[in-house]
């Protein structure tokens, strides 16, 4: 098989310093595939850019509803946040709500992903908590859906509990993927993270801007997140993030995701389109890099200054930055919205 198409370089000087290659994939939610680079039915871990579809399952449930979650709380559930003190207030508000403490969420703890934040938690002397970790509110929801559904909380990121099977059902059905038998293992967060083709997560996230096309039990709870994310981006992710920042820019026209390794997807309501990228590097400024490429040929505002991101050193000096392979996009042009 050939090797996939360089999608990014690293520019210092007048030399390409590195490069890097990837996929990516453009898809109706009819199910069209109306773009594509690279190997786009390779086997890839959506990693974090999934955590929609495992908040969706929740909100259907009825356990949004039923706990009184804002669209900010809503939006938490989506996040890989960077533990600033918006995020870490906003996880023990929600789990004030169920009843429950820090001590329930299973995600483990790290350091705050923002320096600021990780800065202030170490000037006031404290340790970081399970609130810190990325994932947190992604966990307080599965929390929420034990708790309204009457389950166990205890081990619910078990790949074998109730909350971790419905899961698993809800992304096989919205992203048309078969999970059973796939290369499953457990995320950063110790819950589960089943690979797919990167055109099925594509598929998926179409649909999720378009929740007509999804079964009726989560048309409604896709509605709902999609409006809390972009009405509260910041939520999810943080001060000085991409997704957050691309979803201002763009008001409320496109919900972004980063996954780790390099994985990023977009759900594109007006064009009835998802987006799946993933960089061989695992490279997420590469990944960015590409995203933003992506959306300009989509006639999706990006700030010009993301189009080449600049590499600055220690004394802020220019060093090179980073930019898309145009031989690599130029098959894509503006596509309109299909009924």
């Amino acid at each position: 098989m050939s090797a996939n198409p360089v999608l990014v370089e690293v520019v210092r000087g007048d030399a390409v310093e590195s490069t890097h290659r990837g996929r990516a994939v453009i898809v109706r939610s009819s199910g069209e595939t109306l773009w594509s680079v690279g190997d786009v039915n390779a086997l890839t871990y959506p990693r974090s850019s999934i955590k929609a579809f495992q908040a969706l399952p929740m909100v259907a449930s009825g356990a949004a509803k039923a706990f009184g979650f804002t669209p900010a709380e809503l939006a938490l559930t989506c996040a890989s946040h960077n533990g600033e003190a918006l995020h870490t207030n906003t996880a023990l508000a929600m789990l004030e709500k169920l009843e429950l403490s820090e001590p329930a969420l299973e995600c483990g703890a790290h350091w705050p992903m923002q320096k600021q934040a990780l800065i202030d938690l170490a000037w006031d002397r404290q340790t970081p908590g399970a609130r810190h970790n990325n994932c947190s509110g992604k966990h307080v929801g599965m929390l929420a859906m034990a708790r309204h559904m009457g389950w166990d909380i205890e081990g619910y990121i078990e790949v074998d509990h109730p909350v971790q099977i419905a899961i698993r059902e809800c992304i096989e059905t919205c992203c048309d993927a078969r999970l059973e038998g796939a290369p499953m293992a457990p995320d950063g967060c110790s819950v589960p993270t089943w690979a797919m083709p990167l055109k099925n997560l594509a598929l998926g996230f179409a649909r999720f801007g378009d929740p007509d096309q999804l079964p009726g039990m989560y048309q409604q709870a896709a509605l709902q997140l999609y409006d809390a994310a972009v009405s509260e981006p910041v939520m999810v992710a943080g001060t000085g993030r991409y997704c957050s920042e691309v979803m201002v820019e763009l008001n409320g026209r496109a919900f972004l995701k980063v996954g780790a390794e390099g994985v990023y997807i977009a759900a594109i309501p007006e064009l009835n389109a998802g987006i799946a990228l993933k960089m061989d590097t695992g490279s997420a400024p590469a990944a960015e890099t590409a995203l933003t490429a992506i959306l300009a040929r989509l006639g999706l505002p990006v700030s010009d200054m993301r189009m080449a991101p600049e590499i600055r050193n220690w004394n802020q000096r220019l060093t090179g930055y980073w930019r898309p392979v145009d031989t690599s996009f130029s098959s894509l042009s503006p596509l309109s919205r299909r009924a």
